[in-house]
This record gives structure tokens, C-alpha cells and sequence, in this order.
């Protein structure tokens, strides 16, 4: 009798659950800072069905009938961070049986319940460039996500068929991480010679592809390394280039020029002594900040500067946090120390959203706060710059997903290594990835 009081009780209660997730809510009295225009005094941010539907002050939005209101006065709200650059998901790519592995895809080996991403939320952060490791020229296919509480890893995507569509971009990396023994190079000039070998080829299958035009007899056969590359060269999958010396960069952007194809420098460490040089091939960096010494010697140079010398340049420039390198919880911490360095406040605020949301080709849906974008926000206890504020809350797609006043979320933010230690026994890196 109890069991079918429970079933009833559910199946009356269902309707009601389901207009709770479709109910606008109504965010009033913070400050909001959108990305995209001038910050907000006392504002008001409406969201409904996982979307933005206004932004504005109490005096131009229009409230709805049945909305759902938060008092959110004295906090201050702006976009979900967007890290352009991480590890979290104890995912892999390529192994040691090749220097160059474009056929394989992180996404084949995310664990979608690892608490990594609930220490990211924790940090504000909602959407994430998931990448394979930089011992490789080409460690395979990384993946953009969208933290959202999810069973699947295809959940977390924002495509809705991963095999016939781009749902990420290609890790390459040049220096000395992918340098080794056979069938690694063993130099900086093998390493070019054997990517420039490989586009080559992906150029001569391109050829026949279209050649054959259409005909499956005349097809080559297939080859998903290949056909990645295709991708990349017909410009519709982003290359995400690991470098940090002055004269790997400028080879990084040498390959793409000869090539053709989409580049994003990633950490670029040595970014100030060719700021000109990647503004003039219009590339867009992907930096780190880091806070202590150590790691590899091609990071001896790295410098707090560098992202104010790159916008100086005029080069777009986003902030990531190569998680676990950096720890996600302390995300905007890195704009902050930007800002330290000479780079300007707003420039700052960007390359935490918007900017990194570019490099991902999904400004059109996350980065800023405007009407018809994803509903990916943080309420924030102050200044997003200041190391006295805290994330409140991190909402995706008009769903909280983490709230610091509930003990069991409040302990990724706070907690210690053991905290993650299930994610964390099995996935190690060794120096900036």
C-alpha cells in the first residue's frame, strides 16, 4: 500500500517538477557584469528554459507573471568561466606506439562522474576545452564541454552527434615534450619534418576524396586520422598548439601558414619576446599564470607580463588553467594577476569568457550574459579580481550546480587533496601540459 501511496504521490508530483525547470527565475540587485557592455548596478538577469531571456536594470526588463525571484543584492554576477585549456576528466590520447595520433579522441576515455568537474564548478568554472597530453605532436582530438549533471559523457556535449560533427578541436604540441626516442623525434627540426610529412599526406587523401566525388569505388580507403586532418585543413577543426620558447612559437605559427589552418598558441611562455610577431599572424593565446616556481626549463621565462604585452600587441588572449597544473577552484585569480602585471581590467574579465569562448567557435552560445545565450553564470561574494571573493554559486543552463552553502559542494571548494583523491589516484602530470 505504501509503495503505490509513493508512486502516486511521484506521478502527481512530476507535473510539478517539470514546471519548476521551466519557470523563469529572476535575479535581482547584483552587480552584473555581462562581458559585453557595461557593468550593471543593482541589475536584474532573467533566465528561462536554460536560456538568457534579459539583462538590464529593474527599470527595463519586464518581469514575468510566474517567475521565480533571488534576492541577490550586494553579490555580483558575470558569465560561466571558460577554460580554454584543461585535463579534468582523467582522460587520454595517443599512446607510445606513434609521435602522432590524430585518429584518437579524449572524448573515448572521460569519465563523466570524476569530481574533477565538480571542483571546477566550484570555481566557476562551465564549460572546458578538455585535451589529450603534450608528449605527442599530435596527442588526438580534444572536447569542448559544457559542465552540466550528467550520466554521459554525450551529455556533456555541445554537439549532438560526435561522430559526424566537431565536437572539439586537434592537440598538437612542438619543443621538447614530444621530443624522445624512436618512433618519437629525437630533435626540434625531426618534429616539424614529421608533421609536415603527415599534412602532406592528409593534402594527397584530401585530393583523392574529392576526386572521387562521392563514388565509393573510387573513395580511398578510410582513414580516421585522416579525415581528421581534412578538418583541420578545410579549417573547420581548431589546431590547439602546446609551445613555450620565443622560436617554438614562431614555428607553431610557421606550420599553420604553410598549411592553412586555425591555430590557438597555447601557454606560449615566451609570448613577450614575439608579441608583434603572433599579432602580425592574428593567432589567438591560450596563457597560464603560474604562482611558483618549478617545472620545465622551457617555462624558465614566463612572465606575469605576458598578457598585458600580448594585448598591447593586440592579440586576443584567453587564460587557462591546464587543470591540475593550476587549480581550477582559483580560476579568476588568473585574470587578477594579469591585471597586476599591466593588463587592463576588461581585457582581464575577457580572457576568463568571452575570449577563450572564441577560440572555442562558442561565442555564440557562452562568455557574456545576453539575451538568447546559454544561462551559464556565477554569483560571486565581490569583485571577480579580488582574492577576498568567493564563488556563491555556479548555475549551467538554469540549473545550480553548485551552491557553497551546501556542505557537500562547500567541500570541493574548500577540501583538501583527499577530497578528489578518486580522480586523482590514476591521473598525474608531470610539468605544464
Amino acid at each position: 500500500m505504501n509503495r503505490v501511496l509513493s508512486i502516486l504521490s511521484l506521478i502527481l508530483l512530476f507535473p510539478m517538477l517539470v514546471l519548476a525547470q521551466q519557470q523563469p527565475q529572476v535575479f535581482e540587485g547584483a552587480k552584473i557584469i555581462p562581458i559585453e557592455g557595461e557593468p550593471i548596478s543593482e541589475g536584474t538577469l532573467i533566465i528561462e528554459k536554460g536560456k538568457i531571456t534579459a539583462v538590464g536594470t529593474r527599470e527595463n526588463v519586464e518581469i514575468p507573471e510566474n517567475a521565480q525571484t533571488h534576492d541577490v543584492s550586494g553579490k555580483v554576477i558575470m558569465p560561466g568561466l571558460v577554460d580554454s585549456h584543461s585535463h579534468i576528466g582523467s582522460g587520454d590520447g595517443g599512446d607510445r606506439s606513434s609521435a602522432l595520433h590524430p585518429d584518437t579522441r579524449i572524448l573515448d576515455s572521460i569519465d563523466p562522474r570524476s569530481d574533477t568537474f565538480k571542483k571546477a564548478l566550484a570555481g566557476g568554472i562551465t564549460t572546458v576545452n578538455v585535451m589529450p597530453g603534450s608528449g605527442h605532436l599530435m596527442s588526438g582530438r580534444t572536447v569542448y564541454l559544457k559542465l552540466r549533471d550528467t550520466n554521459t559523457i554525450e551529455e556533456m556535449l555541445f554537439v549532438d552527434d560526435p561522430v559526424n560533427e566537431i565536437a572539439g578541436g586537434l592537440k598538437m604540441a612542438n619543443g621538447t615534450n614530444p621530443i624522445g626516442e624512436g618512433p618519437f623525434p629525437g630533435t626540434r627540426a625531426k618534429s616539424v619534418a614529421m608533421v609536415r610529412d603527415l599534412f602532406i599526406k592528409a593534402q594527397e587523401y584530401k585530393n583523392k576524396v574529392e576526386k572521387a566525388d562521392g563514388d565509393p569505388e573510387k573513395m580511398p580507403t578510410r582513414d580516421l586520422g585522416m579525415e581528421t586532418l581534412i578538418q583541420v585543413l578545410d579549417g573547420e577543426r581548431v589546431v590547439h598548439n602546446h609551445t613555450h620558447r620565443h622560436d617554438d612559437i614562431l614555428t607553431a605559427i610557421r606550420l599553420s601558414e604553410e598549411f592553412g589552418y586555425r591555430l590557438v598558441l597555447h601557454h606560449v611562455s615566451e609570448a613577450w619576446k614575439v608579441a608583434e610577431e603572433i599579432a602580425e599572424a592574428e593567432v589567438p593565446s591560450s596563457i597560464i599564470v603560474l604562482d611558483s616556481p618549478g617545472g620545465k626549463m622551457e617555462a624558465a621565462d614566463i612572465r606575469y607580463e605576458n598578457g598585458a604585452v600580448l594585448e598591447e600587441a593586440g592579440v586576443m588572449v584567453g587564460y587557462h588553467t591546464d587543470a591540475s597544473i593550476t587549480d581550477t577552484r582559483l580560476f579568476l585569480r588568473s585574470g587578477a594577476f594579469g591585471v597586476r602585471a599591466g593588463m587592463s581590467r576588461d581585457a582581464a574579465l575577457e580572457a576568463l569568457t568571452i575570449a577563450n569562448a572564441k577560440m572555442l567557435d562558442l561565442e555564440n552560445r557562452v562568455g557574456t550574459l545576453e539575451e538568447g545565450k546559454d544561462a551559464d553564470f556565477i554569483i560571486l561574494s565581490g569583485d571577480p579580481l579580488s582574492t577576498y571573493t568567493r564563488v556563491q554559486q555556479t548555475w549551467v543552463e538554469g540549473k545550480k550546480r553548485f551552491d557553497v552553502s551546501d556542505p557537500e559542494d562547500a567541500k570541493y571548494a574548500v577540501g583538501g587533496y583527499k577530497v578528489f583523491e578518486r580522480s586523482t589516484q590514476n591521473h598525474h602530470h608531470h610539468g605544464i601540459d
